[in-house]
């Protein structure tokens, strides 16, 4: 399924990473990837310390099996 940039970026943030980390929230973004496509998370400042939003992604996207199909600024989008 092609995907345009702009559907990606009319998405909702629905999985919000905060100073608890990416384990806080893997449960959370499995549950919504087993309900829908696309899932798109915002990496909150207290998440990022030194790290970027795109290395927070594929580690993340690792722990849950999904694939990260953009990183825009400090929000992913990921897809099972």
């Amino acid at each position: 399924m092609s995907r345009s940039s702009g559907d990606l970026h009319d998405l909702d943030v629905t999985v919000w990473v905060g100073k608890r980390g990416i384990e806080a929230v893997t449960d959370e973004l499995t549950e919504q990837l087993s309900r829908r496509d696309l899932v798109k998370a915002k990496f909150l400042r207290a998440a990022r310390g030194g790290t970027d939003a795109e290395a927070l992604a594929a580690d993340l996207a690792e722990r849950v099996g999904a694939t990260v199909v953009e990183t825009r600024g400090h929000t992913a989008v990921f897809e099972r």
